[in-house]
């Protein structure tokens, strides 16, 4: 069973961006993380994406905002063969961009306080439906084609742009947070890259603080100045988050998930999952089938 994977994108200390159209038969990349920001454009497709806890719809014209440290998966549906040739997958722009870039500027001044806001959300995942926003749509669809510093600027006129949609919707549940939008302490940076790796596995709190250099009691009461959440609720929140992308992509029992996930018994899974969620893993695998189901219906 393959876990997360940690994403490590090419955008080298000299250029904070990497934009580029695509063009698939299909989404292959698996579920995964990266620690940059990341727009992914769908001008022509339809499927799901897997964010974090949650699961979105998206179609033609959708625009999906991750933000970093975020776990994803995209899923598109399987399209009818036309006289044996197959129809187009899914294709569109990808933009993905430092963490880092115009921190100071976004987090002070006051005239990108909507783009901050908006950087905040994208912690959750954002969906954007641009059908009624033709000069956004016409914007992503220039951003691969600039250079140099008209790219940077379009790049900017893009999130203003986007920060203003209203129609958006905020994918991952508010308790859902791998790393919490504004935290670059890079002490903790290193330690969430680790429970990333191993969160489904059972780790000792000293191990854990050792890559703080902190005793067990100073690294808790660090974790959660700096994280909002105590060490405990935050690999559960992973688990549970994993536990989701499962319920919908793998063929297992919730039982085996159960332990997959790093639960000792499916009680204890249980009672988490609907605590975190809402409803029961079973609740949820049966809303997954039933979008697949409506989902098939429609193609006929």
């Amino acid at each position: 069973m393959k876990k997360i994977v940690n994403e490590q994108l090419y955008i080298s200390n000299n250029n904070p961006l990497r934009i580029r159209f695509y063009d698939y038969e299909r989404f292959t990349y698996p579920w995964h993380f990266h620690s940059e920001y990341e727009l992914m454009y769908v001008e022509q497709g339809r499927g799901q994406c897997l964010i974090g806890d949650s699961i979105i719809d998206y179609a033609d014209g959708s625009l999906l905002f991750f933000g970093p440290e975020l776990p994803h998966c995209m899923q598109n549906f399987s399209e009818q063969h036309t006289e044996g040739v197959p129809t187009a997958g899914v294709r569109g722009v990808i933009v993905q961009f430092e963490k880092d870039f115009m921190q100071y500027s976004f987090s002070n001044y006051v005239q990108f306080i909507h783009i901050h806001k908006m950087l905040v959300q994208a912690g959750r995942g954002i969906v954007y439906r641009l059908a009624d926003y033709p000069a956004v749509r016409s914007l992503l669809n220039s951003l691969p084609l600039a250079e140099g510093v008209d790219q940077i600027l379009m790049l900017l006129r893009l999130l203003q742009a986007l920060s203003q949609v209203g129609q958006r919707e905020l994918v991952a549940s508010p308790n859902y947070s791998p790393l919490l939008a504004g935290v670059t302490n890079r002490k903790i940076e290193k330690v969430i890259s680790f429970l990333n790796k191993r969160y489904t596995q059972r780790i000792s709190l000293t191990e854990i603080a050792s890559h703080t250099a902190m005793n067990p009691s100073s690294f808790c009461r660090y974790f959660k100045e700096n994280t909002g959440k105590t060490l405990k609720e935050y690999i559960m929140d992973m688990r549970i988050g994993y536990a989701c992308k499962l319920l919908t992509v793998d063929q297992l029992n919730i039982s085996q998930i159960s332990l997959e996930c790093g639960f000792e018994t499916i009680t204890h899974f249980n009672k988490n999952f609907k605590r975190i969620t809402g409803i029961t893993p079973t609740e949820y695998k049966k809303k997954v089938l039933q979008t697949d189901e409506a989902s098939t219906l429609l193609k006929k």
